[in-house]
């Protein structure tokens, strides 16, 4: 072996010790960013990449697809906008590229080549030596490129990414990104191209393309639904289930995409908040004998239904108290600079006296839902909807499109309850785009997972929803009550009250107010800025703790409110209506926070008559 091949062989083998303390002290985000679809062979391409942008949007004639590197660095997952990216240009990027080198190991002869992006909002054009592999669009959702017919093991080629972003066109979503230069109301910095983790990984050709396990506790079993890269009648996949390190289930069936696996779950061990147990999983892909793919899993059994006006987990009627998390964080924007940050805002959420969150205009990563499932909290999987025209049919298509991708990835976590896609749609017309549009989403929603409940439109604008979600920000707790007291004859409080005939009418649902409180406490430095909360100034720290008491109780005064959720985790820029300030320091005394929420129960231990 040569000096060259030496050098080569140990760069190859030092990418592949991500779990060293090296390349963890050298990459920003290391950890695998799929848990719950773990392979070992993985490389993380996370760290400085070189960029340029593109304002005239002519790279593409010039043939930057080629370009072996670009004038400025940029460090990768975080995006441009953000400081941890070392760039942080906060003014409107049309378009960006992105260049770095990859090393494809020698050890991946023979296997499919996965390149792989956790998210690139919005338009992305994936290039390798000037080659287009693929072009996927999406705001918030994963995509893989298969690269390998566009590689050669132990061989480094040059990778180019291309990425489109056009929020004013109102054709993409775009969540809470400002249409303006400045940040303004409840809308904030943008995000442009890659916000996710970008890795590498090998997998045999035959090898295991993904699961959708479904836990039956009523029947104490997990069925699981495989699907292969490609089929094979001979070959075997075997899956165990495990207690710890005790295998309490295994079964072997054909790799094909028709076989269904059901694993018998005996002495079983229900996930919920209050006791988040975890079962690991193994998957294992044998031809003639030998492993050929290998995928670490878990999954939680737990069920989550609704019925008789209420919310149900695990069969019993559950109280559902949410914060409302818009994953913004003041250095990487939507990207947490650590996978501890991902972690820390949960239980910074428990500590306040919230069971889950309402996950807000963004797809979150998979590692937070990661954490949330190991952690015990409740989520509701929401999409980056605001800024979208929903009257027009390019822009419901792409956001079809994009839904469907984050339905598929996410459906295995426990921790995800409820799928939301839109918030506040309250501009749609009587075109009959968006009245189609809410129930192809409904429907395709159910179609790939019947085993979660769907708010179509979180704060109304109801065409066919599973739960009555509705937003009131009102302080006043007699109007509260009043408010959500329901009348024999009569359509309970919803936000569109000059509802058109085209919108849904209440039917029984469970009737939650998703989005209240929003009061600001702002420090004096900042009063006199863009600084706002929902409502008027409050003027002492107890002011705060009675008006927060006064509206809790409201709503636990009113019978029909099966669950609710707290406007904000923590301020966001000029939004500073948290419990917590941006850079996650307490405001108050959290124990009385705690206290406070915590006076309306998660097991709702007596249920009522919720007919009316």
């Amino acid at each position: 072996m040569n000096v060259k091949t030496l050098v080569s062989a140990f760069a190859v083998a030092a990418m592949m010790s991500y779990g060293s303390t090296t390349a963890k002290a050298q990459t920003p985000r290391p950890e695998y960013p799929r848990p719950q679809f773990e392979r070992s062979e993985w490389v993380n391409l996370n760290g400085t990449w070189t960029y340029s942008f593109d304002f005239g949007r002519t790279g593409r004639d010039k043939g930057w697809q080629n370009n072996a590197s670009f004038d400025g660095k940029i460090t990768v997952p975080f995006c441009p906008e953000s400081s941890l990216s070392g760039v942080k240009y906060t003014d409107f990027i049309n378009t960006i590229w992105y260049q770095r080198k990859i090393d494809i190991p020698a050890a991946w002869n023979g296997k499919k080549i996965l390149l792989n992006f956790g998210a690139v909002d919005y338009e992305a054009h994936v290039f390798i030596d000037g080659k287009l592999v693929r072009r996927h669009f999406g705001t918030g959702s994963s995509f893989s490129c298969d690269i390998t017919k566009f590689v050669k093991a132990g061989q480094q080629h040059n990778l180019v990414v291309l990425v489109n972003d056009n929020l004013r066109d109102h054709k993409q979503p775009g969540g809470k990104q400002s249409f303006g230069f400045y940040s303004a109301g409840c809308n904030y910095t943008r995000v442009t191209g890659i916000w996710q983790t970008v890795w590498m990984e090998a997998v045999a050709e035959e090898g295991l393309k993904s699961v959708f396990a479904t836990p039956d506790i009523d029947q104490k079993q997990l069925v699981i639904h495989p699907q292969f890269y490609q089929e094979s009648n001979t070959n075997k996949l075997v899956v165990t289930l495990y207690d710890g390190k005790k295998a309490v289930a295994s079964k072997t069936v054909n790799c094909t995409n028709n076989s269904v696996i059901v694993l018998p779950v005996k002495n079983m061990k229900l996930w919920s908040p209050e006791s988040p147990f975890l079962y690991d999983i193994t998957y294992k892909v044998v031809k003639d004998g030998k492993t050929i793919d290998e995928v670490k899993s878990y999954a939680g059994m737990r069920k989550v239904h609704v019925a008789n006006g209420y919310f149900y987990l695990n069969n019993k009627p559950y109280f559902q108290r949410l914060i409302l998390d818009q994953g913004y964080y003041p250095d990487g924007i939507w990207t947490a600079p650590t996978d501890e940050a991902l972690k820390k805002d949960i239980e910074l959420s428990k500590e306040a006296g919230f069971n889950g969150a309402r996950l807000h205009q963004k797809s979150f990563e998979e590692r937070y839902y990661y954490w949330a499932d190991k952690l015990g909290y409740l989520t509701w999987g929401e999409s980056a909807s605001w800024g979208l025209d929903v009257n027009n049919e390019l822009a419901v298509r792409n956001f079809i499109s994009e839904w469907t991708e984050l339905v598929a990835r996410d459906r295995n976590h426990p921790s995800l309850v409820t799928w939301t896609p839109l918030n506040e749609t309250w501009d749609a017309n009587n075109s009959g785009v968006y009245t189609r549009f809410v129930e192809d989403l409904y429907d395709i929603t159910k179609a790939m997972d019947s085993t979660r409940p769907v708010n179509d439109a979180s704060g109304d604008c109801h065409v066919k929803t599973d739960i009555w979600s509705v937003h009131n920000y009102e302080r006043d707790p007699e109007k509260l009550k009043q408010a959500f007291t329901f009348e024999n004859g009569k359509e309970p409080y919803r936000n569109t009250m000059d509802r058109k005939d085209w919108l849904a009418c209440y039917d029984g649902q469970p009737y939650m107010v998703d989005e209240f409180g929003g009061l600001a406490w702002i420090r004096e430095s900042e009063r006199k800025g863009n600084s706002w909360g929902y409502g008027s100034e409050i003027k002492s720290m107890e002011d705060f703790y009675k008006i927060l008491q006064d509206e809790v109780d409201a709503l636990k005064a009113s019978k029909h409110v099966v669950g609710f959720c707290y406007t904000q985790l923590t301020d966001v820029e000029q939004e500073q209506n948290g419990i917590y300030y941006y850079d996650r320091t307490p405001k108050f005394d959290m124990k009385r926070i705690k206290a406070i929420f915590e006076r309306i129960p998660s097991i709702i231990e007596d249920p009522q008559d919720l007919s009316y």
